[in-house]
């Protein structure tokens, strides 16, 4: 019984149960090189697929791609004309909070929004290209945390648009790539207080499917 009314439960919160989406937008840096944000800012894309639990709660799988880019320093920390530029692909795994009940109003929840602010935390992996040890190029994979806000509105019956902000975490202190950069402070590899953050802000569209089954024969939502 109990499972029965989780089911139906479910299907009353969520008419569909995934979504997928392509988003683009602007990307930036911040770490030895970059002390602010949305400097040197670069393209950053990605793609997703989202799982709805319920109108509130969703998690939410994510690939991501971005250019890096700043300015390069001499040994003795002066600051050059020339720049350094990069490239990250991630991969994280969040948790979503709506702040509204967020899906297709209908005529037996007012409660329900076709928009909504939301947050967002998790654990991600990321690769980038890395010759700073010995000159010679190597991909190298990091963990990072990412976090940040967005907006979703439904503006069709399984279609929307999703903008957010994310900054990522790092877990070290080289994703630039340059031996004059990292370990700047001798707080060299993985250091909570030393690390690299990276952000990108996107616009994408969404696509909902794998419509939740009625919870009743004669209901038509």
């Amino acid at each position: 019984m109990f499972a029965l009314l989780g089911t139906t439960m479910q299907a009353q919160e969520v008419p569909y149960l995934c979504e997928i989406g392509l988003q683009g937008g602007c990307g930036y840096y911040v770490g030895d090189a970059t002390p602010h944000i949305f400097m040197n800012v670069r393209e950053a894309y990605g793609a997703h697929f989202r799982y709805k639990f319920t109108k509130r709660w969703a998690l939410q799988a994510k690939f991501s791609g971005q250019r890096i880019v700043g300015n390069e320093y001499t040994m003795r920390g002066e600051k050059l004309d020339s720049q350094w530029s990069n490239r990250l692909y991630n991969v994280d795994l969040m948790a979503e909070f709506n702040f509204f009940r967020f899906g297709e109003a209908g005529k037996y929840d007012k409660r329900i929004k076709p928009y909504t602010p939301y947050i967002f935390i998790g654990l991600g992996a990321g690769m980038y290209n890395d010759k700073s040890t010995d000159g010679k190029s190597k991909i190298t994979a990091t963990g990072y945390v990412p976090l940040g806000i967005g907006f979703k509105w439904k503006f069709a019956s399984c279609v929307g648009l999703n903008i957010a902000w994310q900054h990522n975490i790092y877990f070290s202190d080289n994703l630039e790539a340059q031996n004059t950069l990292d370990n700047k402070h001798d707080l060299n590899g993985w250091n909570w207080m030393n690390c690299d953050v990276t952000g990108m802000l996107t616009a994408g569209i969404v696509f909902e499917f794998a419509k939740a089954p009625k919870p009743c024969r004669i209901c038509n939502w």
